[in-house]
């Protein structure tokens, strides 16, 4: 069936009451940043952390009773598989959801103690897939598309319904693209509500499946990505359709962009967002003038970043912001030398987090050693004036950390 404005419509009604009515905010901060007037939809404060459930509800409230007597089943690397497994156990439909055997136990669990059965299988989604079909098709459960799916499209699309009805003053919305469920429900609902809007799509360079066939390119598709949740090597062959209608162009993003976008939602927004989630505000940040003076909207479509990954972000942005620096330097391995150096690097305000002193291991003369300090600093500035203090001081030093403006590590 084509998915309409009145089936997003009737999407939204039957959803009330059973999600949460997200707000969409001015994000004050970066909109000073980037030019714009950035509004930002966080379904970070959605059942489950991510925009999931809405199409979810949607497709199993459309189930005849005997396909909910059955069961249902779902392949997903974590926020479908989540969405699934929420509703499934409200509702007390069995529920089996495949993943991949590399998805981080933490989304295993979480899936996990919403009811479902969980079964490991596979290197990637494309593997699940093919598996959680093969089980669909043995056991008799209905299939719960992550995103080619006319009702899973009705219940995203709600997410438009509610942005123009907070931000009527849109013109434009940047939207993540995995499959392109998202995407096409968005579009739908919001080019028939305000004909004249902009509709942006976003993807992650390793994966530019939707971007690669509307271009009719090659698919190269693969790689590690801190955006998982649109790491989608093959776009839904519904929703390829509807965004060649209806979005304009998909823009394409590097990793240290998503990176970037991570840290600055949490430091700028005080917002926790995954790669995915913070992936339309790296589209901005990265096309800053295609957006400038324009009333922009993106949805932070999911919070569900690992705790250890995100604290990596965090770490990895001190570091190319200059605001955390790793030097080594080269001293002679005599009493007083560390004492030295520590007291050079406190006097020029540089704060020592933590220091190896290293005496054996090194390729350095026998009566030499390095020490590798980790230093706070407020800057790159500050970095290189601590460089300086030490040059002057006599002990050599060399920067092994990574800034925007060196690049690499050395």
């Amino acid at each position: 069936m084509a998915v309409t404005l009145a089936d997003i419509r009737a999407a939204s009604e039957a959803l009330k009451g059973h999600i949460v009515r997200t707000p969409t905010v001015r994000a004050t901060g970066l909109s000073a940043e980037l030019g714009c007037d950035l509004r930002l939809k966080l379904e970070t404060q959605q059942h489950t952390g991510s925009f999931k459930p809405r199409g979810a509800f949607v497709k199993i409230r459309n189930l005849t009773e005997a396909q909910r007597q059955v069961g249902v089943i779902a392949m997903s690397a974590g926020n479908h598989a989540q969405g699934v497994a929420f509703w499934a156990g409200r509702l007390g439909i069995p529920a089996v959801i495949v993943m991949p055997k590399a998805t981080p136990f933490s989304k295993v669990e979480r899936t996990r103690a919403y009811g479902a059965k969980v079964e490991l299988h596979g290197a990637n989604l494309s593997e699940a897939a093919e598996y959680a079909e093969k089980l669909a098709a043995e056991q008799a459960l209905t299939f719960v598309h992550p995103y080619d799916d006319p009702h899973v499209i009705a219940g995203q699309g709600t997410l438009a319904l509610e942005m123009l009805e907070d931000a009527p003053d849109l013109d434009c919305l940047v939207i993540p693209i995995g499959g392109g469920g998202m995407a096409s429900g968005i579009a739908i609902a919001a080019k028939a509500l305000k004909p004249g809007i902009e509709i942006v799509g976003v993807q992650a360079k390793l994966y530019p499946s939707m971007s690669q066939v509307l271009a009719n390119q090659p698919p190269t598709s693969g790689g590690d990505t801190l955006a998982e949740g649109i790491a989608v090597k093959a776009p839904g062959k519904i929703t390829r359709e509807i965004v060649r209608a209806h979005v304009s162009d998909i823009l394409l993003l590097d990793e240290s962009a998503i990176e970037d976008a991570v840290q600055n939602l949490a430091e700028s927004q005080k917002l926790v967002a995954e790669g995915a989630g913070a992936a339309g505000v790296a589209a901005i940040h990265t096309n800053a003038a295609r957006f400038r003076g324009r009333c922009v909207g993106t949805v932070i479509c999911g919070g569900n970043i690992d705790s250890r990954m995100l604290a990596s972000v965090l770490m990895r942005g001190l570091v190319r912001d200059g605001r955390m620096a790793r030097i080594r330097v080269e001293l002679s391995d005599a009493p007083g030398q560390l004492a030295a150096v520590a007291t050079l690097i406190a006097a020029a305000g540089g704060n020592i987090v933590e220091s190896y002193h290293q005496r054996l291991f090194q390729d350095v003369p026998i009566k030499h050693a390095e020490l590798d300090v980790v230093i706070e600093t407020r800057n790159l500035e500050h970095v290189h004036e601590i460089l300086d203090r030490l040059r002057e001081a006599g002990f050599p030093p060399r920067l092994l950390s990574a800034n925007k403006e060196a690049g690499t590590v050395l």
